[in-house]
């Protein structure tokens, strides 16, 4: 079996290609680096049935030979990276999407496109399930990226319906674990980083907001079962277990055992109140799949990963 990763030298992405060559696959990594870093996959690099490609999934694709399944990883994912590309994330929403998807049709291959607990925007149900339409500000900053992907999924169930091509979506809620950038702006890599070089742990607003966090290996275990099952729509992948942004950072702290203070900043615009997926439809559909990585656990390998990179 062989199948092509788009983003496959990004955080996530990284994490699957690895999956997959464990699991026998030869896969094709596709990357253009504006977000990725090669330093993900230099541990794959010459292992039987890798292969690397440095391309922009926004202008034409080709990859020769069979494939059987391609999974769309492509896109800037952290606000500090869309904020600052924003046009660039709108392409791969856009143009990157149809043209994986004029692949996936070509080759008869099954594609999954991760997709984002942002579709929910600042949600107004809570914890979020599939069913839910969202909250989301078209032409706030954060929409460039939240409307990237509800335009992706409504090209992927198009592409379905249209051109009969096999598509699964992943709703991926906030994930953590090794190869995260330490400049990637988000929570964790925020926290554990500031902590790390005793600086002050910038909360932003008044870290009563929540979020849910789930390790990537839960993470692609659960895109691996959702790639080979039967369903087409979307599915939400995280963890349920929710803790306020305040209480993440007194976690963070601990752990380090910084002296780090916790300061607090302006909310950014549209930035969510809460975010807590409902899984009901993952343990249904994917063999009772849930989190398994106690968030301790998961932490401390991640500190690990952050310490090596800082040389401590």
């Amino acid at each position: 079996m062989r199948a092509l990763v788009t983003g496959g030298a990004g955080f996530l992405g990284s994490h699957l290609c690895e999956k997959l060559l464990d699991k026998g696959w030869e896969v094709v990594c596709m990357d253009n680096l504006s977000t990725g870093d090669l330093g993900n996959i230099e541990h794959l690099i010459g292992r039987d049935g890798f292969k690397f490609v440095m391309v922009d999934v926004t202008d034409f694709i080709h990859v020769p030979g069979e494939l059987h399944r391609i999974f769309h990883f492509a896109s800037p994912a952290s606000p500090i990276d869309y904020l600052k590309m924003p046009i660039q994330t709108m392409k791969v929403g856009s143009l990157g999407t149809h043209k994986v998807l004029g692949l996936a049709r070509a080759k008869g291959a099954r594609l999954l496109m991760a997709s984002t607990s942002e579709v929910y925007g600042d949600p107004a149900v809570h914890p979020q399930t599939e069913d839910y339409w969202g909250n989301v500000n078209p032409v706030g900053p954060r929409g460039v990226y939240d409307e990237a992907k509800r335009f992706s999924e409504a090209l992927v169930m198009a592409y379905h319906r249209y051109h009969g091509v096999e598509t699964r979506i992943v709703r991926i809620f906030n994930t953590y674990g090794p190869r995260m950038r330490l400049d990637d702006g988000r929570a964790l890599p925020a926290f554990m980083s500031q902590a790390l070089k005793g600086q002050d742990i910038t909360v932003f607003g008044d870290g009563s907001q929540t979020r849910s966090f789930c390790y990537v290996n839960d993470l692609i275990e659960g895109i691996w079962r959702l790639s080979e099952s039967d369903e087409a729509m979307p599915v939400n992948i995280g963890n349920p277990h929710e803790m306020t942004i305040k209480e993440f950072a007194e976690t963070v702290v601990k752990l380090t055992g910084s002296k780090s203070s916790i300061t607090y900043h302006p909310l950014p615009e549209d930035d969510p109140k809460q975010r807590r997926p409902d899984i009901t439809r993952a343990r249904e559909l994917l063999d009772g799949w849930e989190p398994q990585v106690p968030l301790e656990q998961g932490l401390r390998t991640t500190l690990e990963y952050f310490q090596s990179k800082l040389g401590l």
